[in-house]
């Protein structure tokens, strides 16, 4: 129970930050849009992190990473609802 508070509280702080240094108009808004742009950042994080030999298979997140890995996520949420690309 405390880890899944842990995650949520983190996965919480991660997406605020990320907001923060990512400003736009078509941000995710609200508590819960929030926490799922954290968590699923450090899961993007953990994954890429092992795949380039960062982490090891099992190493817990950080939420520096965590934050880093939302902050990639929400620059692929802009890419994908901008009006002006063209195609799709």
């Amino acid at each position: 129970m405390f880890s899944l508070i842990t995650i949520v509280i983190i996965g919480f702080l991660a997406g605020l930050i990320a907001r923060i240094l990512s400003p736009a108009p078509n941000n995710p808004q609200g508590f819960l849009l929030t926490t799922v742009l954290g968590i699923v950042g450090a899961l993007v994080a953990n994954f890429l992190g092992e795949a380039i030999g960062l982490f090891r298979a099992g190493h817990g997140i950080h939420f520096i990473s965590a934050t880093i890995g939302a902050v990639i996520v929400l620059a692929i949420w802009h890419w994908f609802s901008r009006s002006d690309r063209g195609f799709l």
